[in-house]
């Protein structure tokens, strides 16, 4: 026992060596201590208890190379909080200190929690996902990195889905990988390279900056031999999971997205994911979102608890009105479609989208409270170039993400409450936001006219329209970007039948000769 003991703690000296003294709620309380041990540091167990009066979290700690681990937490209530840390190592065992919880800086609302079929941030302001892909940009060269966080942030895009492994693109990529080689070249499967996390997470906390939440990709398929991080032994993509979920738990903006197109992965059985979400939940004390994405129609069994919400690709569901209403109908938890083809022009049937078939299938999905991701695919030349937003990030290049500010805060930001279809199954274009308050896609329909028309239910939010009600209504065109209010107001009457109401003289509002129309109803108070 005093030989094991040796070897896992012998040559130690530890000291604290970084701490903070202050850190906001929701900001990140990060402790370091100096420890050397002749066994693996990865194999190290080390935690710590936080406490602040009723409120206790153990969390666990990582190696991050040089002899340093460190302890990372993410405070969810103010005051003053102490830990204990507890390991298999003496030196690093008992270790105690202290630190004060302020309010959260302006911004800093929380990380995103689930609320029935949506989501809403931990200090209860509500989110709606409003995101885009972009697979490889925190690893491109050069300024790439920073431009797409520039662009992500005059955008308005509120969440990017990215990879965590290396895709497999016609670029040379830096000389960092997340392991480090054994000596005939193979991966090392049991050291980690923490320049590689690091490097990362630092784009993550630039994302955190600017109030966007990274949708980290854990597993795809499109490693295609060149590195054969997509065909791990399975006990190593537990090892990997374990320690990144140590290491970014702590950051209020991320998301877990255990695979995309997980079937392409073809050593990992299907029910193995659950094992591995499990893995991933188990490592992550704060609950952050977590899903699974598969191929074009391919669903997983997203009824399973253990995922939060749904990433779907499947372009069909938003193609036209209504339809989306049926999935989240299904699930019974938020719904995200994460692929519905792209905006672009490389050719494949995928990648080919119009700017406004993109921000249509956008609002088709809105308007059932289901969430659909941007992205865009655009080639300058014969090949992928760094032109390609979907791979590469750095600078927009199409049409679509010109419109996201309007959406989020001219549409979204307007909403009492989230969107649903107000009478589902009979109405495919009406959604409501709670009692007198409507939203009406028109799409691809041109009209000279909208004759005044409400369902007689509200099955959402209860509050149907009565007779007598009075209502407003403005044009908001969806391309243009404009809002026009309609002059004068509509009083409701029962219609020709008994589940629709209409104006009391017959009235309609005069629409612009164009698609992608969206009209705002909103009872008048009294």
């Amino acid at each position: 026992m005093k030989k094991l003991f040796f070897f896992l703690t012998a040559l130690l000296l530890t000291v604290a060596s970084f701490a903070q003294g202050q850190v906001e709620r929701w900001g990140r309380y990060e402790v370091s201590y100096k420890a050397s041990v002749k066994s693996n540091p990865f194999d190290v167990k080390l935690t710590a208890t936080f406490t602040n009066g009723t409120d206790k979290m153990t969390v666990r700690g990582f190696y991050d190379g040089d002899d340093t681990f460190v302890i990372r937490f993410m405070p969810g209530s103010e005051g003053h909080w102490t830990f204990v840390t507890s390991s298999n190592v003496s030196a690093l065992n008992r270790k105690r200190g202290a630190f004060d919880c302020v309010a959260p800086s302006e911004g800093n609302h929380g990380p995103v929690e689930i609320d029935g079929l949506h989501f809403k941030y931990a200090d209860g302001t509500r989110y709606y996902p409003v995101g885009t892909t972009s697979y490889d940009w925190m690893h491109v060269p050069g300024d790439y990195p920073a431009k797409t966080v520039a662009s992500l942030k005059a955008s308005g895009f509120n969440k990017v889905r990215s990879l965590f492994f290396l895709h497999n693109l016609n670029i040379e990529y830096p000389e960092i990988y997340p392991f480090l080689k054994n000596a005939d070249g193979s991966w090392d499967y049991q050291h980690f390279d923490p320049r590689y996390f690091r490097y990362v997470e630092d784009r993550i906390q630039a994302l955190q900056e600017i109030g966007v939440e990274m949708d980290l990709i854990l597993f795809h398929p499109y490693d295609g031999g060149r590195w054969g991080f997509d065909r791990m032994p399975l006990e190593a993509n537990m090892r990997y999971l374990s320690y990144i979920t140590a290491r970014y738990a702590s950051f209020r903006n991320i998301w877990w997205s255990m695979a995309n197109e997980f079937g392409g992965l073809r050593q990992v059985p299907y029910d193995y994911w659950v094992d591995m979400t499990k893995q991933v939940v188990d490592g992550d004390p704060y609950g952050h979102p977590v899903s699974i994405h598969g191929y074009t129609a391919v669903y997983y069994d997203y009824s399973n608890p253990i995922f939060t919400h749904t990433s779907i690709q499947d372009h069909k569901p938003v193609m036209d009105a209504g339809n989306a209403f049926t999935i989240r109908n299904i699930y019974k938890k938020p719904v995200i479609f994460d692929e519905v083809c792209y905006e672009g022009n490389n050719g494949a049937r995928w990648g080919i989208l119009s700017g406004e078939e993109m921000l249509h299938r956008m609002y088709n999905g809105l308007m059932c409270g289901t969430y659909v991701t941007h992205a865009e695919c655009y080639n300058s030349g014969p090949s992928d170039d760094f032109t390609n937003y979907l791979a590469f990030g750095g600078d927009f290049h199409g049409e679509c993400w010109k419109r996201i500010n309007f959406l989020r805060n001219e549409v979204l930001g307007d909403l009492p409450n989230p969107l649903g279809l107000a009478d589902s199954s009979w109405d495919s274009y009406t959604s409501t936001a709670g009692p007198g308050y409507y939203l009406i896609y028109l799409g691809k329909q041109t009209m000279p006219e909208w004759r005044f028309d409400l369902p007689a239910k509200n099955n959402l939010y209860g509050g149907a329209p009565k007779a007598g009600d009075k209502y407003t209504v403005e044009i908001l065109d969806t391309w243009n970007m404009t809002v026009t209010p309609w002059a004068g107001t509509f009083e409701l009457v029962p219609g020709t039948t008994r589940y629709r109401f209409e104006d009391a003289h017959h009235g309609a509002v005069r629409l612009p000769d164009r698609p992608y129309l969206l009209l705002r109803v909103k009872k008048v108070s009294e």
